[in-house]
Parts: structure tokens; sequence; C-alpha cells
């Protein structure tokens, strides 16, 4: 059977390569997504989802307690204000990798709280979507 990760991301982030590329760069969700399924062995499938919806990224976080062994997820501003995706998080069973393109802790005081953090594995900041590839890759040596 085939384990799918899922890359969830969140608001804005569909404007990845346009916005601000002096703080995200000039990649694309679709780089993001080829370089993480260049890293995928073998029984491996990824699903890159990217909502500006709240409700949305939470049903998708809902799918994946079915469907997912992993999720890696850039929450964008929801980092720091939804307790749904914090909670919705909490009922999915495998591994979970909370990943941040810019290093947050240089910018805004706003931008230094998660509530993701709480239920993340791990948390990758400022690596550029270097990051994405990194949570990938923890994702396949958690659940090998």
């Amino acid at each position: 059977m085939t384990k799918t990760i899922y890359i969830l991301n969140g608001p804005n982030l569909n404007l990845l390569g346009k916005r601000q590329p002096e703080i995200y760069g000039a990649d694309t969700l679709e780089d993001v997504e080829a370089n993480c399924r260049r890293l995928l062995p073998g029984g491996y499938d990824l699903r890159l989802l990217q909502s500006n919806w709240e409700g949305q990224i939470v049903d998708w976080i809902h799918e994946a307690r079915e469907e997912a062994c992993g999720i890696v997820i850039n929450p964008a501003a929801l980092t720091h204000t939804s307790v749904a995706v914090l909670d919705a998080l909490n009922t999915f069973e495998g591994p979970v990798i909370e990943v941040h393109i810019s290093q947050v802790h240089k910018r805004e005081a706003f931008r230094h709280h998660s509530y993701v953090s709480m239920r993340a594995d791990g948390v990758i900041a400022g690596l550029g979507i270097e990051g994405y590839e990194a949570g990938v890759r923890r994702v396949i040596s958690l659940t090998a």
C-alpha cells in the first residue's frame, strides 16, 4: 500500500514566487512539489494542497486522518491565530512537521507564537522552500 504525505499550505501561499520575493524567494508551490517528489522512495506519494480558507485546511487534516501517513504543514498566517487548525491536528495520529519559509523569529513579534507548534513533532523555519524537503524527509524517516 502506498503511504501518502500531505503537504498543506495556508493563506497567501498560492502567491509564492510572486509575493514578497525578498522574504519568500522566487520559487513556487509547483517547485516545492517537484522538489519533494524527487525525494520519495518507492511506496510513497504526496498530495500538495493550498487554501486561503481555514475551514478547508481543517477539512484536509480530517481527510488526512484516513489517507496520510504524515503531514507537512505551512499554516502561514493561521500559525498564529488558528486554534481550529491545532484542534484538527490533534486528531491526526501520524507525524506532523511544521514548516515556515522565512525565519519567523527574526520578524514581527506576533509571528513568534505558533499554535501549530503545540502539536508538531518538528518545526523548520528559515530554510526557504528546502524546509519542505526536510519535512518530507523527516516524515519518511518516522514512517518507513
